[in-house]
């Protein structure tokens, strides 16, 4: 039996015929065709799933795409603007903030949902807030670099740059 699920992700409006089982990191990915949001472990430890629904942080893979229904939900993909990156993808970026990028999505968004509640946080109050999201490939060092650097780029409201193009 399968259910009509309309969502509206990074501002355009989906709607599909859906296994109620099938996982709203799936529907994101499989159904809606952005990729950004990572399936990492599939039990909600590594955080590479984070997504913003309805304005509050959530790990796509912990909940069904039909308990999604009538959401507004932003993605990785949402946040730029253009080819202006959003200032967390681009301290991201500029301080080496990643290595593979396989759990980069998920840190920016978690990262995105700190500072809106907290535009100036300590780095205590960063690595807290990003307990429930795994780098397996960094020391989380350059991770709390680039969050601190959005946060003053953000306090600013600096413009942001499109990235160099990388040859």
């Amino acid at each position: 039996m399968r259910r009509r699920v309309a969502v509206t992700i990074n501002g355009t409006k989906y709607e599909h015929e859906v296994e109620p089982r099938l996982l709203l990191v799936q529907y994101i990915r499989e159904q809606a065709g952005l990729t950004g949001t990572h399936v990492g472990c599939d039990t909600s430890n590594c955080g590479a799933c984070t997504i913003e629904l309805n304005g509050h942080s959530a790990k796509a893979c912990t909940m069904f795409a039909v308990q999604a229904d009538g959401a507004e939900i932003t993605t990785i993909e949402g946040l730029a603007q253009g080819s202006t990156l959003h200032p967390l993808q681009q301290a991201f970026w500029d301080e080496h903030g990643l290595q593979c990028g396989f759990c980069t999505p998920g840190m920016i968004m978690a990262a995105r949902q700190l500072l809106e509640r907290n535009p100036n946080p300590t780095e205590r109050e960063i690595r807290i807030s990003l307990e429930g999201n795994i780098c397996r490939c960094t020391g989380y060092h350059n991770i709390v670099k680039a969050i601190q650097s959005a946060a003053k780029v953000m306090a600013t409201g600096a413009e942001v740059k499109a990235p160099a193009s990388v040859s």
